[in-house]
């Protein structure tokens, strides 16, 4: 049995469509909290977890770099934040729905999303250097290449039907 046969390569599209569904459902409930609650909640709380280790060490590198961003945490950049996820989330999940039910324009239209959703997460990339945005970055280009693959085996499987 070859690790990159057409059931195994099915087996980890269907994992990637769950975890992809899973992420996308907490972005939708991360932004409609993000919403709901007040930069001055944010601040309180920033402040009520950081506050020992303040104490303790007021150069915290940590602690003084949440206090400083919950400080200016704006409304406009709060509601941005909450849009982005609320939209990113609905969109991914109406994605990941419509290739559950192998609806074949899905297919195409996924792939060109999570390249999208690939082109900006580099252009941030370029600026915070976070390892966790690059780890996503490759996580999505596999699940474009697994959306591929089983795009391409589902055309033939229905052609295959027609003769």
């Amino acid at each position: 049995m070859k690790l990159f046969d057409e059931k195994n390569l099915h087996v980890a599209f269907e994992v990637s469509l769950a975890l992809k569904g899973a992420f996308a459902a907490a972005e939708i409930a991360a932004g409609l909290l993000t919403y709901l609650v007040t930069p001055q909640f944010v601040f309180d709380l920033v402040w009520t977890i950081t506050r020992t280790e303040l104490t303790e060490d007021p150069r915290d590198f940590v602690a003084t770099h949440l206090l400083h961003a919950a400080q200016n945490l704006s409304v406009s950049s709060q509601r941005f934040a909450a849009f982005y996820l609320l939209s990113h989330g609905v969109v991914k999940l109406w994605l990941i729905i419509g290739l559950w039910r192998e609806r074949l324009a899905y297919y195409p239209a996924a792939i060109a999303v999570f390249g999208l959703f690939i082109t900006y997460q580099m252009y941030r990339y370029s600026f915070t250097r976070s390892p966790l945005l690059l780890l996503i970055t490759i996580l999505d280009g596999v699940v474009i290449w697994l959306t591929w693959t089983e795009y391409r085996h589902l055309r033939r499987t229905l052609r295959a039907g027609r003769k």
